[in-house]
């Protein structure tokens, strides 16, 4: 895959975030949410690659544009593509943290075609790794993260969306001794943010979105941390397009190498919101924007934070051809 491609994919990013910052706290997420995806595969169609969405924004028949199996780019070499143009539509709606535009882009084949479904996770970073597995309980995988990180129990924290169907985990978690971070929405940056020791997020728990478990897993390949997954399909019809996407062991744990084959996978995600890890869009004036952004790639182990000032009025729709 062409390393240039690591450059074009963050004005990808920044392009959806940038078209969705401008909705943050107008509680308008559908709004938001288009304008992100609009701007995304405007920019996607100018990169040189010959690309299919796996992960986007549903079937074709659900999602007019970034839909799976839909093809962008201008020619060049076959890539998956997987996308969120705005995690956290709720979270722009309401003006809280964490809200990021996010990309992966992977070889052709390699990227786990997540059907739309709920996915049980587990994320740690890269002192963590291999100690941990979604097979043992909460209460032994806080200890092992725990003599990974030299810590003790009391100083690990967990994060976890703050979900009904997480009570179970989150009352292990506090017998066991440990701290909790509640995230509203948003686990692919609770995820990458396991990485980052400056996030005080060491762990991550919890049933969250099948495709969102690829885009984080794409990150932490990049990032040498651990993800692992389990699909949980809530009925027969699932199950079936499972098996048409071809994973017919429904039940199997989900490694990092399953879902990310090889190592010649980029990441990008711009901040909309301020989080941890990136800050959101902040306007500087009627015409200026700033934009925070980590690309990442897995083949070459480099990470960069670029941060951008943008004059809006010389992009129009938000593209630069």
């Amino acid at each position: 895959m062409d390393r240039s491609l690591t450059l074009e994919i963050v004005r990808v990013t920044e392009a959806a975030a940038l078209a969705s910052a401008r909705w943050m706290g107008r509680g308008k997420k559908d709004a938001a949410d288009q304008g992100a995806t609009s701007a995304m595969r405007a920019v996607l169609n100018t990169i040189p690659m010959d690309g299919t969405i796996v992960i986007g924004e549903g079937e074709m028949d659900e999602a007019p544009m970034l839909y799976i199996g839909e093809k962008v780019g201008n020619g060049g070499n076959a890539v998956d593509i997987a996308v969120d143009p705005l995690e956290g539509t709720n979270i722009v709606a309401s003006g809280l943290w964490n809200a990021i535009a996010v990309i992966a882009i992977a070889d052709a084949g390699t990227l786990l075609n997540a059907p739309d479904m709920y996915m049980d996770k587990i994320a740690v970073g890269p002192k963590a790794k291999g100690k941990v597995s979604i097979a043992n309980s909460v209460t032994e995988n806080l200890q092992a993260v725990a003599k990974a990180l030299d810590k003790d129990i009391s100083e690990v924290t967990a994060t976890l969306l703050d979900r009904p169907r997480h009570d179970l985990i989150v009352e292990e978690i506090r017998n066991a001794g440990a701290r909790i971070k509640f995230i509203p929405d948003g686990d692919v940056a609770a995820a990458i943010n396991t990485c980052f020791e400056h996030t005080g997020v060491d762990i991550l728990f919890g049933i969250g979105g099948a495709p969102e478990g690829v885009l984080a897993a794409a990150a932490i390949k990049c990032l040498g941390g651990d993800i692992q997954g389990r699909l949980m399909p809530e009925d027969d019809g699932q199950r079936m397009r499972c098996k048409q996407m071809g994973i017919e062991c429904v039940d199997q744990i989900l490694t990092l190498d399953d879902m990310v084959k090889g190592d010649d996978v980029l990441f990008a995600a711009t901040g909309v919101t301020d989080g941890e890890l990136l800050k959101g869009v902040h306007y500087a004036g009627k015409d200026i924007a700033n934009t925070e952004t980590v690309v990442m790639r897995a083949k070459s182990g480099t990470l960069r934070f670029i941060k951008s000032t943008h004059s809006l009025s010389k992009k129009p729709n938000l593209v630069m051809v």
